[in-house]
């Protein structure tokens, strides 16, 4: 069993957090963005604010009702970030991406310092977000040039701002996070197969028929699937379902029986239960907050 969140936002730093933020503009008012560089440049690309983070035990970290598409791209040491329900180590080099819309919670359990940079951006239910059905959970990611790309916009930002500078470095950030965010897909197989079951959600899937699809076997398609997305088939297809539940109760009046049937799933209690180990709060929970998201 997921060990439950709180119902409440958390913000523990640590005994000596240190961190370079620079945000688009002064509308979040938590105290520690408060002294923050300013560029509203990052609102082109609907970006809330970005950063560097060394973080030490005990820093914690949780968003009961996150309003964008959040990526950490880790460069040292290791910590944990919740994810469809479960905690995953995020290590260096490597990166993950969280959905608009859910819990997001970062953690360090161990001794040593765990040093990330993020991009968080801003987004309404009413647009799509720049994550997509090829969008990873985590992989692995060469962390250094985002790094950079902040670091260099947080000096620009701070000192003369030069507009002409700042532009660069914010397109830079954007087209680090777009080249994880939207990959490639490389293997045209996985394509096919994505492609059918997002035509068909209510279909009761086998591994068995997404392998036919894919024209290999069901293990191969396990490699594959993590390889591309970080997650096994069967995860990704329950994210699928869970990405269209997510629209349909922003967006219509539908009984929550009859979305669960639509994305899939026979039993609504099932459907709540696991909606609710994977965002943190069940369907009925999201449809009443669709009205106002927490930064």
């Amino acid at each position: 069993m997921p060990e439950p969140l709180p119902t409440t936002d958390i913000e523990i730093f640590g005994a000596a957090p240190r961190f370079h933020v620079v945000r688009a503009d002064e509308s979040d008012r938590r105290e520690w963005l408060q002294e923050s560089a300013l560029c509203p440049l990052l609102g082109q690309h609907d970006i809330a604010h970005v950063g560097i983070m060394e973080a030490t035990p005990p820093f914690e970290i949780i968003r009961n009702n996150q309003g964008g598409t959040f990526m950490l791209a880790c460069f040292s040491g290791e910590g944990r970030v919740l994810s469809e329900g479960r905690w995953i180590r995020v290590r260096q080099g490597e990166a993950c991406l969280q959905p608009p819309f859910v819990t997001n919670a970062l953690k360090v359990d161990g001794g040593e310092t765990w040093k990330f940079a993020w991009v968080r951006y801003h987004e309404d239910r009413e647009r799509v977000p720049i994550l997509s059905s090829n969008s990873p959970v985590s992989g692995r990611f060469g962390c250094e040039p985002l790094r950079s790309a902040i670091i260099g916009l947080h000096a620009e930002a701070s000192g003369t701002a030069a507009p002409s500078a700042m532009h660069h470095w914010v397109e830079l950030i954007h087209h680090y996070v777009v080249s994880f965010a939207q990959p490639h897909m490389s293997d045209s197989r996985l394509w096919r197969v994505w492609q059918a079951v997002e035509a068909d959600l209510k279909h009761p899937w086998s591994l068995t028929e997404l392998a036919s699809i894919a024209c290999v076997s069901e293990e191969h398609l396990r490699r594959l699937s993590k390889k591309e997305l970080g997650r096994s088939p069967m995860k990704h297809l329950t994210y699928l379902r869970f990405q269209r539940a997510m629209r349909l109760l922003s967006d219509t009046d539908d009984k929550i029986e009859v979305i669960a049937h639509e994305v899939g799933f026979e039993n609504p209690f099932t459907f709540s239960n696991t909606f609710k180990q994977w965002f943190g709060w069940r369907p009925s929970e999201h449809r009443a907050r669709k009205g106002g998201l927490t930064s």
